[in-house]
This record gives C-alpha cells, sequence and structure tokens, in this order.
C-alpha cells in the first residue's frame, strides 16, 4: 500500500503475505505509525491496496464491486472501534439492534437478540442505559455485543482495549475470546497493547511495513 502525497510516494506497506487460521484469535501489534490500522482497513474492505489481493473467507474482496463489498461487509464482519462508535441518543440495546436491522433483523425478533446479546456481556441490566450512564469498560462490552450481532464469522477490532484501564480490559478481551471460540469466529484485533498478549493463539507484528511472526 503506497500513498502519494504531491511529488512524493510513501510506502506503508511492503510484500504482506499473510494467513490467518480460522478460528483464530489473531493479535496484530506494532509502534505508532507502522501500519496496522491501514492493514486493518485493507482487510476489513474500506481501503483498496495499491497492488496484491485479500481473500476472507474464501473470496476475494480486492474484485468485488461497492455493492458486494459492501454486502459482504454487512453479512460478514463486525468491527470493533476504538472509540466504541455507539450513538449516543440510543440505547444500549438500541444500539445494537440498529446493526441487526441493517442485517435484515427487525421487529420482537430483534429487540430478544439485542437483549440476549446484552446479557451474554452481562449487561442485561443496562440494556436501556444511554452510553453516557456507562462506564468504559461497559461501553466496549456493548461495541463487542453489537459487533457479534447475527454471529459474523469475523470480528476485528482496532485496539479494543487502549481507553480501558488493565482490568477492565482484560475482562474485555477475554469476553470477546470466549464468545469468539463459542461461536467459531475469527478474531484479529489490532493492538499495541501488550497485557492482552496471553488472550491471542498468534501474535503477528509489523513494523517499517513489513510482518514478521
Amino acid at each position: 500500500m503506497a500513498f502519494q502525497s504531491g511529488q512524493q510516494q510513501y510506502q506503508v506497506l511492503k510484500g504482506i503475505d499473510w494467513e490467518i487460521k480460522r478460528g483464530d484469535i489473531q493479535l496484530l501489534m506494532g509502534p505508532s505509525g507502522s501500519g496496522k490500522t491501514t492493514l486493518l482497513s485493507i482487510l476489513a474492505g474500506l481501503l483498496t491496496p495499491t497492488a496484491g489481493k485479500v481473500y476472507l473467507l474464501g473470496q476475494d474482496i480486492t474484485s468485488m464491486s461497492p455493492r458486494q463489498l459492501a454486502r459482504f461487509r454487512r453479512d460478514n464482519i463486525g468491527f470493533i472501534f476504538q472509540g466504541f462508535n455507539l450513538f449516543p441518543a440510543l440505547t444500549a440495546a438500541e444500539n445494537i439492534e440498529v446493526v441487526l436491522n441493517i442485517k435484515g433483523v427487525r421487529g420482537a425478533r430483534a429487540r430478544y437478540q439485542a437483549k440476549a446479546l446484552l446479557e451474554e456481556v452481562g449487561l442485561g441490566l443496562q440494556a436501556n442505559q444511554k452510553p453516557r450512564d456507562l462506564s468504559g469498560g461497559q461501553k466496549q462490552r456493548v461495541a463487542i455485543a453489537r459487533a457479534l450481532a447475527d454471529n459474523p464469522p469475523l470480528i476485528m477490532a482496532d485496539e479494543p482495549t487502549a481507553a480501558l484501564d488493565s482490568q477492565s480490559g482484560h475482562t474485555v478481551i477475554e469476553l470477546l475470546r470466549r464468545l469468539a471460540k463459542e461461536g467459531g469466529a475469527t478474531v484479529l484485533m489490532v493492538t499495541h497493547d501488550s497485557r492482552i498478549i496471553d488472550a491471542a493463539d498468534r501474535v503477528t507484528y509489523l513494523e517499517d511495513g513489513m510482518l514478521w511472526s
């Protein structure tokens, strides 16, 4: 992946060749500015690489049309953002229902699934609370529940513990690990948080645009 700035071209990622096994909890680590978020965005279909191919679940997403790619992401990827990205005017349950609605699950079925997901992450009693009434760890658990809506086979997370203290961060990662393993999902987490290495099946490092294990 290269970016053009005036007459200069900056090579952000170089010769990436990477396979992630189905069902693994995979960490991608590296210093700030190493290209971790760029690589995650490419793997999630949010950025198109300058050269090369990306295969997810056996499908070449780099050859998909924008509409096909949007449908693929909707059906197969749950994304956990660093800043939670919850809708402030909606309750915890409603934040999950929005995603379920997009996936075609509506009405009583969506409300039931949203409540069940919140109970799975230990927030059944907070279903009707808005983000302003939740702690950082609780917001991240809502974000995890939302990412797990309708059981996507791929979960991608960008610095999921960055805004959390040590205890909350470990609780959130262990929860994500348990739910992912029970559901058979593959999880890719971009992080610089060495505290959560023990929760991963595999750790890969990105530095100067290149991968190493």
